[in-house]
C-alpha cells in the first residue's frame, strides 16, 4: 500500500510538461457546459466524427474537409461553466473549470478522442488530457498554449449560465467576446453555437434575449467565429414543453428542465444541421491546410 502511495504522489508531483509529453491535441474540439454531460456529448461526437455522412459536401468542401487532417474529435463539457469561466485568470469564474468539486470530485463530461475510457466524468486539471488550470492564467490560455492543443477546427457551445448576465446586458456580451477572442490562436478556425432551448417558456424566453445580444456582440466586435443560433422557432418547437425530451421523476414530470436528453440532442442536430454544417464550411475554407 506505501508503494502505491508513493507512487500516486510522485505523479500528482510530476510537472505539466510531464503529464502532456505524450499528449496529441485532436483536430476537432468541442467545448461546452453541462448540457454536454447531460445529454449532447454523444451527439457532437457523432456529428463531428461523420461529418461527411452528415454535411454531404461538394467537391470543393470534400476538397476543404482535408485540412481538418485526421479529423479526431474531442469533447468535453464542463458543469455550470460559461465563456467567463474560460477566459478568467482568477476568481469564481475561474474555479469553475479549476477547482475541484467538493461533492462528486469530477466536474467535467468527456468524450472521443481524448477520453477513450467507459468513465465520461473527470475532474479538470487531473489527467495529461485536462491540463488547463496554472496560477495567472486563464484556461483557454494554459491549454492553448504551444505543444498542447492545437485543433484544426473549434466549436464553443454555450449559452444557460451567461443568460442572465447577457440578456441584461449587451456591452456584457461584447465584453465577453473580446475576451475570448483575445484568448484564442489568431489562426484557429471557430464556431460558436448557442445551446439547445429548455423545458419551460420562461427559460426559454431569457435565453433569447442573451442570444439576441450575443448575436449582435459579435457582429459589433467583427468576431471571425461563425455564430450559429441554438434558439431557433424550430429547436423551441421541439423542446419546450415536451418532456420526453428531458429528465423525468419517478411520477413522470420534469426534473430537470435546463438539460435536453439525448434523444433532444439528436433531434436538436437534426433541426441544426444546415446551420453547423455552413458553419464549418465557412471557416475551414481558409484555415492552413492539415498535416
Amino acid at each position: 500500500m506505501l508503494k502505491n502511495f508513493c507512487a500516486a504522489i510522485s505523479i500528482a508531483m510530476m510537472p505539466v510538461s510531464a503529464w502532456t509529453a505524450e499528449f496529441t491535441s485532436p483536430e476537432i474540439l468541442i467545448l461546452g457546459d453541462s448540457q454536454i454531460s447531460f445529454g449532447s456529448g454523444p451527439a457532437f461526437l457523432e456529428f463531428f466524427t461523420d461529418i461527411k455522412q452528415h454535411c454531404h459536401p461538394d467537391r470543393r468542401q470534400a476538397r476543404d474537409l482535408k485540412r481538418l487532417g485526421k479529423m479526431r474529435v474531442g469533447v468535453i463539457g464542463v458543469r455550470s461553466s460559461s465563456v467567463h469561466s474560460w477566459t478568467a485568470r482568477g476568481g469564481a469564474a475561474k474555479d469553475t473549470i479549476c477547482e475541484e468539486d467538493r461533492k462528486w470530485r469530477v466536474n467535467a463530461g468527456t468524450y472521443g478522442f481524448i477520453n477513450m475510457t467507459d468513465n465520461k466524468y473527470v475532474q479538470i486539471g487531473k489527467g495529461r488530457e485536462y491540463q488547463f488550470c496554472t496560477p495567472k492564467k486563464s484556461a483557454f490560455e494554459h491549454m492553448f498554449r504551444d505543444g498542447y492543443y492545437a485543433p484544426k477546427l473549434l466549436l464553443m457551445s454555450f449559452l444557460g449560465n451567461s443568460a442572465q448576465r447577457w440578456a441584461k446586458s449587451e456591452q456584457a456580451a461584447i465584453n465577453d467576446v473580446n475576451d475570448m477572442m483575445a484568448q484564442l490562436p489568431r489562426d484557429m478556425p471557430c464556431i460558436f453555437m448557442t445551446t439547445a432551448p429548455a423545458y419551460s417558456k420562461k427559460i426559454v424566453d431569457l435565453r433569447l434575449r442573451a442570444q439576441k445580444n450575443l448575436m449582435s456582440a459579435f457582429e459589433k466586435t467583427g468576431s471571425r467565429c461563425t455564430f450559429v443560433p441554438g434558439v431557433t422557432p424550430e429547436t423551441v418547437a421541439a423542446n419546450q414543453g415536451n418532456k420526453h425530451y428531458f429528465r423525468l421523476n419517478k411520477n413522470g414530470m420534469v426534473k430537470d428542465p435546463y438539460h435536453p436528453n439525448e434523444k433532444a440532442a439528436k433531434n436538436f442536430f437534426a433541426l441544426e444541421m444546415d446551420g453547423i454544417c455552413n458553419a464549418v464550411f465557412d471557416q475551414i475554407v481558409d484555415a492552413p491546410v492539415g498535416d
